[in-house]
């Protein structure tokens, strides 16, 4: 699994022109699931993600993290994290995880943030073209691959 990681003032996922979930200060993540990608992996993100501290301290120290500052989090599905631009010009997705997969995954990693920072969690709708709208705090932008574990 890959996710994106961007710290929020706010971010809001809209669909065919309504507005399914909107958060405040907090993490905005595009999650990506590959075919092979398991639970472990889920689960893994899922420590790494409420544990993160990017957020700062009295003294301006990316020192606290996602539930430390009382913040929600906006977890959105993108297969696109999956792409391979290895061969010309057109990215390939043959490594995205099948669509029931990837919705089990991607559910159960949002449900597990949650649960690990005690935070609120929106989402986006599966398979669905949503805008997503955001700014980017800091700006903070981090992207941590499962099958890297660094």
């Amino acid at each position: 699994m890959r996710i994106v990681i961007q710290r929020v003032k706010r971010a809001n996922v809209v669909v065919d022109g309504h507005e399914v979930s909107a958060i405040g200060v907090g993490l905005m993540i595009l999650v990506g699931v590959e075919k092979g990608d398991t639970d472990d992996d889920a689960r893994w993100l899922a420590d790494k993600t409420s544990a993160l501290r990017i957020f700062p301290d009295e003294n301006g120290v990316m020192n606290r993290s996602v539930s430390d500052v009382g913040g929600e989090v906006l977890s959105i599905s993108q297969f696109t994290l999956t792409a391979s631009t290895r061969k010309g010009n057109r990215p390939s997705y043959m490594r995205a995880a099948g669509h029931e997969e990837a919705t089990r995954l991607y559910e159960a990693y949002s449900r597990m943030v949650g649960e690990r920072s005690g935070c609120r969690v929106g989402m986006g709708v599966f398979g669905a073209d949503m805008s997503v709208g955001l700014v980017n705090d800091g700006p903070v932008t981090i992207i941590i691959d499962s099958r890297l574990r660094e």
